[in-house]
């Protein structure tokens, strides 16, 4: 049986629009020990595929790390079969905030060396020595006390959009380059309260133990991340500390967490909070646009982007030849094309100067 889906992503995600089946979202990661992770992969493969589960999950010896969706008549079927390994049992699901079922297309389940690249190399690191895990009220408690350090474990372009109060958001593409940046930002602090937190805590479990191997004394994270604090707000009538939205890997690209916009477009610098991929194949830059740069520019980053679009598609195809489709062409937020960003860059660095 073919363990894989080959079938072109734009039917697929021209299927996903028309479709009108209910699905639901769902996040959940778990560090143990995977003595086979191809195996179990292929598995796993074989049964959520019969289950009509779409979505990118990652599997390696430390352990998965999924974000998929699920159509709702197969919800309590996929449940079971995930709880049926000892090691997953009752394991807390992330539900999607703002869901409209459309978040993936194809069901990929990769093998990686790890869960989440961390680009750590220590033998002494024990990474299940995590921090103390926080509830939303917890969280709120805490976090109100003055010498409190609050910090996101995202990329920048994610706490762009939504952060919490008072958090500290390190300027950082990668959680690779965020780890030992952190710990050097906060090495006088290491007798202070640090709570950290992320979109659904993958990040945090490992960040926050990565501090106290570096001596850290008072270490906290919040429980099920940004997803699972925003459901127990409005659940339990709690104050919510959460400015904005909050970034998703999936194709929705965020979920509104509060309607405040603390964005702004990087094409023009009006408030926005809503993500793209440049039109052109060739760039596929990750921004923020307002609606009105976004029919202004047909959906690409700048005008010679929106050129290259208007071509045949043979033409752009002959244009990408030979272009790396790594990160070259995949800088999130940091293209020279995007003229409210250079600005605001160019305008900080000279106050810095």
């Amino acid at each position: 049986m073919q363990l894989w889906n080959r079938v072109d992503k734009r039917i697929l995600e021209k299927s996903l629009l028309e479709s009108d089946e209910k699905r639901i979202t769902i996040s959940f990661y778990k560090y143990t020990r995977i003595d086979q992770p191809i195996a179990w992969r292929d598995e796993l493969y074989l049964v959520w595929d019969q289950l009509q589960v779409l979505g990118r999950i990652y599997v390696a010896q430390e352990g998965i790390n999924a974000q998929l969706s699920i159509p709702e008549k197969n919800k309590h079927a996929f449940i079971e079969h995930l709880y049926a390994y000892p090691f997953l049992k009752d394991i807390r699901l992330n539900y999607a905030i703002d869901d409209n079922g459309k978040s993936f297309s194809k069901l990929k389940i990769l093998i990686r060396k790890k869960i989440v690249a961390d680009g750590l190399n220590d033998d002494t690191f024990d990474s299940s020595n995590s921090g103390i895990h926080l509830d939303a009220a917890s969280f709120n408690s805490l976090t109100d006390k003055e010498d409190t350090l609050v910090v996101d474990m995202r990329n920048h372009y994610e706490s762009e959009i939504g952060h919490f109060e008072n958090a500290i958001t390190p300027d950082v593409d990668t959680f690779r380059e965020q780890l030992p940046l952190v710990v050097d930002m906060l090495h006088e602090d290491k007798d202070k309260t640090v709570v950290m937190y992320c979109t659904g805590g993958i990040r945090c479990e490992k960040a926050s133990a990565w501090l106290k191997h570096n001596g850290f004394k008072n270490v906290y994270q919040l429980n099920g991340g940004i997803i699972e604090y925003a459901r127990q707000v409005e659940q339990q009538g709690l104050k919510n500390k959460f400015r904005g939205k909050n970034f998703v890997f999936d194709r929705r690209l965020g979920e509104k967490i509060t309607h405040e916009v603390i964005a702004q477009c990087h094409q023009c610098g009006e408030p926005a909070d809503t993500h793209t991929n440049c039109k052109n194949e060739g760039c596929h830059l990750l921004f923020i646009q307002c609606n009105k740069c976004a029919e202004q520019y047909t959906g690409c980053c700048c005008e010679e982007c929106m050129s290259i679009t208007a071509l045949p598609e043979e033409e752009q195809k002959e244009l990408r030849k030979g272009i790396d489709p790594g990160r070259k062409v995949f800088k999130k937020g940091r293209g020279e094309q995007l003229l409210f960003k250079k600005q605001a860059s160019e305008i900080r660095s000279s106050k810095m100067e």
